[in-house]
């Protein structure tokens, strides 16, 4: 089973009262969001779909799909992110199942339960990330999806993504990634076939900061998109 960066959890606890803050630290975030909920609803039927959306955060995505039709359960382990999202469905009327909680810990009641399963810029933040995608596999039913988003390792993501975003621009805060951690699509697919899921699909996803919008490209060579499914016969 995965394991969980007790500082990359406080990290994100301690900033989760500014996660809706469209100016803020997650900014970019919710930039990229529009597309990231493309990218998977252009591939997967949703309306009536039962979704898990694992590192939710404050609920960028999970709203998105809910708003889609899905039933989202959505987990976390930062509880300030939890309560936070649970707020903010609330306010918009959206029914979500926010959990405080592992995929490790659904996998004794939940495993194949869910149609799709979603994970964005979360296995970067894992000391495990190999094992973190067999649980994801284990929890979608087969047949069913897998998308992942995550920030490529090269000089190029070097640049853009750490130095450039959180140096530079201070679109981020310094240190919230590190290059070590960060996922080449070939590391990722590989993790994928050991736990079963057949890599369909590896999508660029362009960020442009001063017009704060994120697009879908062919360019992989800093954040990307990847659409996964598990077999339909085990």
């Amino acid at each position: 089973m995965s394991a969980s960066d007790p500082r990359e959890v406080a990290k994100f606890d301690s900033a989760s009262h500014r996660f809706w803050d469209t100016d803020g630290e997650f900014a970019p975030l919710h930039h990229l969001n529009p597309a990231r909920a493309q990218f998977i609803a252009e591939r997967s039927q949703l309306a009536g779909a039962r979704v898990l959306d694992v590192g939710c955060g404050g609920g960028l995505l999970a709203e998105a799909l809910a708003r889609a039709g899905a039933a989202v359960t959505a987990i976390d382990l930062a509880p300030g992110m939890i309560e936070v999202a649970r707020l903010h469905a609330l306010e918009a009327g959206l029914s979500i199942d926010y959990q405080q909680r592992s995929t490790a810990s659904l996998l004794p009641t939940e495993a194949g339960r869910y149609d799709l399963v979603t994970c964005m810029e979360m296995l970067e933040h894992v000391p495990e990330p190999g094992a973190t995608i067999g649980e994801l596999a284990a929890l979608v039913r087969p047949g069913g999806r897998v998308f992942i988003s995550t920030i490529n390792r090269n000089l190029r993501s070097f640049m853009l993504a750490i130095v450039g975003a959180e140096y530079v621009a201070q679109l981020l805060p310094r240190g919230t990634h590190e290059y070590e951690r960060l996922i080449r699509p070939a590391e990722l697919a590989q993790w994928g076939r050991a736990a079963g899921l057949r890599l369909q699909e590896v999508t660029g996803l362009e960020y442009n900061p001063a017009l704060r919008h994120a697009k879908l490209t062919r360019d992989c060579s800093v954040n990307y998109l990847a659409a996964f499914e598990r077999s339909a016969v085990d």
